[in-house]
């Protein structure tokens, strides 16, 4: 751990990526050992990502809650276009599944479905946020921005950075199309603020928004 930390320490990049990675590559083995590992590798990567962000939260300065009416405003917003282009027929990068239907494997009223559900909306409102806005609005966005993106402040903007990292935060999501638009509303609360804060926060609502609309509206395949 004590090596670990220490390469952390040593480079910025690694420090916003590493977390990152670890959390993506968890997320690309949910399934692979039955329906059921959806929901057990998700409760696993939660865990591990609480342990990674107690690990870079003295290394990364940027990753901070901030609250503002940009934040608020923007996580709504995005939640609101999320659920309204599921209404919207375009191919996703996926089909959509209802992997995540927690009625298929548990009774409501059980322990494990309530877990599971938990554990989703604490993950998504919590952990995936923090992990996400530092690799794509603090990382990615400024890297391709500049050689000295370190330095460099969050309010610059520049049509090239801000683009292609909103195209790449969409591709991660099945519902792309949602999740390229989603991505300029962030960077754009970024920008506007000139801080990571707000977009965390925004991000934060959005997920949180989404995971009760999930559970309340029966539409798992939104998760």
């Amino acid at each position: 751990m004590n090596s670990l930390y220490k390469k952390l320490q040593e480079s910025a990049i690694l420090a916003r990526v590493f977390p990152f990675l670890i959390f993506v590559t968890l997320t690309s083995t949910q399934g692979i050992l039955g329906p059921e590992s959806h929901f057990w590798i998700y409760l696993l990567k939660t865990l591990l990502g609480v342990w990674m962000i107690w690990i870079i939260w003295p290394l990364v300065g940027e990753m901070r809650w901030a609250f503002s009416t940009e934040a608020i405003g923007g996580g709504i917003l995005v939640f609101i276009v999320w659920i309204s282009l599921d209404n919207f027929q375009y191919p996703k990068l996926t089909p959509s599944d209802d992997a995540w239907n927690l009625n298929k494997h548990f009774k409501q009223d059980s322990v494990l479905f309530w877990l599971f559900a938990t554990t989703r909306i604490i993950g998504s409102t919590l952990i995936v946020p923090l992990l996400e806005e530092v690799f794509y609005r603090s990382f990615l966005y400024r890297y391709i921005l500049t050689k000295n993106w370190l330095f460099t402040p969050y309010n610059l903007f520049d049509i090239r950075p801000f683009i292609i990292t909103s195209i790449i935060f969409g591709l991660t999501h099945s519902h792309w199309l949602a999740g390229v638009i989603c991505g300029m509303i962030y960077q754009a609360i970024v920008l506007k603020t000139n801080r990571l804060g707000d977009a965390i926060t925004a991000h934060a609502i959005t997920n949180c928004l989404l995971g009760f609309w999930v559970i309340t509206q029966q539409n798992w395949h939104l998760w």
